[in-house]
């Protein structure tokens, strides 16, 4: 008798887990004219802050 441990009877019935890689999308607006102005592309470890300045040029 063999006992599967955590998962692994996922993984011999299944297959192994492929993870997705995340995109973030920003968009910048203008104000007045509620048109897109800007938009950018990232990966998920980019943080909103890093992208921002870009979105105010």
């Amino acid at each position: 008798m063999k006992l599967l441990g955590e998962g692994e009877w996922k993984r011999k019935k299944h297959g192994p887990e492929y993870r997705r890689k995340w995109r973030k999308l920003h968009i910048g607006i203008d104000a007045k004219t509620l048109q897109i102005r800007v938009i950018r592309l990232t990966t998920n470890n980019v943080s909103d802050s890093q992208v921002l300045g870009d979105l105010l040029n």
